[in-house]
């Protein structure tokens, strides 16, 4: 009986401990699968971020430049096709002012020509009596003056001194530019009074049209050359009365060629509906360094009107995709350290962009983001923010 006791007694004390550890057991698994929870939100919080430390050096390199984000108004964008037309004001016509004849051409369609550098050289009888005129009246001119007032009449003096300067006025106005007649004038030969002159560019740009052949008689104001500065082109979108009235001058486009998008202004706007269309034409200036655009090509325009909404506004060019395809820009946490921060693309025109996710005062890339991006990538990071 006393042993009977003794094992219950030992079988009661048994059990609660049996029970303490098992109870035990199962804490530890709870408490692992916590601490796990743990650990992987702990590890996603505070996972280095992805970034780019850059030394001074390699920001003037890559020619980094940062602002500060603020608010600012950015105008609604108003969609209108447009066709790339040549800029007028940068646009000249080569003619002749006398009836002539070509006797060599020095250049070609396509050629690129400075300022003044010689087009074509034309032949032409009346300019040979012009020039013939001149060199005698120059003799005459240039006899009286040696003389003086004191030997010649006033009548004789004031003659020559007359028929000297319309003689210079008349080949003048035929062609010959006060260089030529200088050089003329300095032979003194009345040999060279053959009638030849040459065209001269008065732009520098690019030879756009020659229809014209070498022996072909000219007639006075019969076009032979254009020459254009294609590096800065006009767009002529078509807009609705409704939306031009929205359109102010200097406001900023964006226009598509191909797969690029180039920055342009708004610096004319017509007054008179297309018959045909019932829309209103723009000039929009493009600058066109690579000749992405040419004369007659169909383009797309975004332009920005004077309806503006308040919000956070940046530099197109401080706004990348990322790899996973998000936006991005890349915030300067501080010096020399740039990381990758997501963004909503809310509008673009011109070369702003209406954005969600920064707040006034952060410091973005503003040039040079492709830059930043690849040292992160070469680091080894995903360039997005989690």
């Amino acid at each position: 009986m006393n042993r009977f006791w003794i094992v219950l007694l030992l079988l009661s004390l048994a059990v609660p401990v049996t029970l303490s550890a098992a109870e035990h057991g199962h804490g530890d698994e709870n408490d692992s699968a916590q601490a796990e929870e743990a650990d992987e939100e702990g590890g996603h919080d505070t996972e280095s971020a992805a970034a780019a430390d850059l030394s001074v050096a390699q920001m003037q390199m890559a020619g980094i430049e940062t602002v500060l984000v603020r608010e600012q108004l950015l105008g609604a964008a108003i969609a209108a096709p447009g066709e790339v037309r040549l800029n007028a004001y940068r646009t000249s016509k080569v003619t002749p002012r006398i009836a002539a004849q070509v006797i060599r051409r020095h250049v070609r369609l396509g050629d690129k020509v400075r300022q003044g550098q010689p087009l074509v050289s034309l032949s032409s009888v009346a300019m040979a009596e012009a020039q013939g005129g001149l060199m005698k009246a120059s003799v005459e001119w240039r006899r009286v003056k040696n003389l003086g007032r004191k030997v010649v009449s006033e009548k004789r003096f004031v003659t020559a001194q007359i028929t000297y300067q319309q003689a210079v006025a008349r080949v003048r106005a035929y062609g010959m530019t006060k260089a030529q007649v200088t050089s003329l004038l300095k032979m003194g030969d009345a040999a060279q009074a053959t009638g030849e002159f040459q065209l001269l560019s008065a732009q520098r740009g690019t030879v756009i049209s020659d229809d014209f052949v070498v022996g072909e008689l000219i007639e006075a104001g019969q076009l032979l050359m254009a020459i254009s500065d294609e590096s800065l082109l006009w767009v002529e979108a078509q807009l609705t009365p409704e939306d031009a009235r929205q359109i102010a001058l200097s406001a900023p486009v964006r226009v598509q060629a191909g797969q690029r998008w180039l920055s342009g202004q708004v610096v004319q706007a017509s007054h008179t509906l297309d018959e045909k269309t019932r829309t209103l034409a723009i000039q929009i200036e493009v600058a066109n360094p690579d000749d992405d655009l040419h004369p007659g090509q169909f383009v797309t325009t975004i332009i920005e009107s004077s309806k503006k909404d308040k919000g956070i506004v940046v530099p197109l060019a401080a706004v990348l995709r990322s790899p996973d395809g998000d936006w991005q820009v890349f915030v300067e946490t501080s010096d020399g350290r740039f990381e990758g921060h997501e963004i909503e693309v809310l509008r673009t025109v011109g070369d702003r962009v209406l954005i969600e996710g920064l707040v006034t005062g952060t410091t973005i890339v503003s040039q040079g983001a492709f830059f930043v991006q690849s040292e992160i990538a070469k680091s080894g990071f995903s360039v997005h923010n989690h």
